[in-house]
């Protein structure tokens, strides 16, 4: 009996799949997407208005097809959230356009835009998670998670579809950065690899409380910093050190450092 109750909670479970959209469905979706705004990372860039269009037409098709398992009472949701998610496309084209160039003034070893808009981990991230935070915005189920940590795998940076991120937003390296959920950053802020942008310790009851700090405008946070707590504001202007750890406020125009202790001992005679 046990066995037979084992094998029938493994079929509800591949029947309850079929209602999670497909992982390599998504990311080649989410490629073609990517190449179809910025065709740099196209290997066939599209040549005329018409065939920008009907890419556009046939994206928005494919994302249709992609959600539909998620609304299985209500098919037709799939298309409305499709029509809303697109319309945000010029608007999540302009805020890209603006991170590429910030990254790219930013870092002296970029050599061109388009070197930003192929290679940089930095870019893709925050490309992936700004797609994502519409999906989140429209309240679609899962799929938001599912970009963020394709991107994730793929990067090495961690950023909740939920965070609030403003313009020129600029991550430079970006292996082991971590932004929560609730977090909310200003506009021309860049950090470093390493940052965690994260929560103290809450109940799960607690989980959509402002949990995760806010970064106001202008701010550079750098390597291995780790700010913490909903109640946790980085004052505009203001520089984080390396390797610093705040729980607590700092205001506008702030410099924090971690003080480094060096003990020389004597060596043996």
């Amino acid at each position: 009996m046990k066995e037979k109750a084992f094998i029938q909670e493994l079929l509800d479970n591949h029947v309850k799949s079929h209602r999670i959209p497909s992982k390599s469905l998504l990311e080649n979706y989410l490629n073609n997407l990517l190449s179809l705004l910025f065709p740099a990372r196209n290997t066939q860039p599209l040549s005329s208005l018409d065939e920008i269009s009907q890419n556009i037409e046939i994206s928005t098709q494919h994302f249709i097809e992609l959600i539909k398992p998620l609304f299985p009472e209500d098919p037709e949701q799939a298309q409305v959230l499709a029509l809303q998610f697109y319309q945000a496309i010029p608007r999540i084209y302009q805020s890209l356009k603006w991170d590429a160039e910030s990254i790219e003034k930013g870092d002296p070893a970029a050599n061109s835009l388009e070197e930003v808009l192929v290679s940089y981990p930095g870019f893709l991230a925050v490309a992936i998670y700004r797609l994502a935070h519409v999906l989140y915005t429209l309240d679609i189920p899962l799929l938001p998670r599912m970009l963020t940590e394709y991107a994730h795998s793929q990067t090495g940076i961690d950023i909740h579809p939920g965070a609030r991120i403003g313009s020129s937003f600029c991550i430079d390296h970006g292996t082991g950065v971590v932004i929560g959920e609730t977090t909310v950053i200003g506009n021309n802020v860049k950090i470093y690899q390493g940052v965690t942008l994260g929560a103290l310790s809450v109940s799960k009851n607690l989980a959509k409380t402002k949990r995760h700090p806010t970064i106001e405008n202008d701010v550079i946070i750098y390597a291995g910093a780790t700010i913490l707590g909903g109640n946790c504001t980085i004052g505009h202007n203001s520089i984080v050190g390396g390797n610093v750890w705040l729980t607590q406020s700092i205001p506008p125009f702030s410099r924090v450092y971690h003080k480094a202790q060096i003990t020389i001992e004597n060596s043996p005679q």
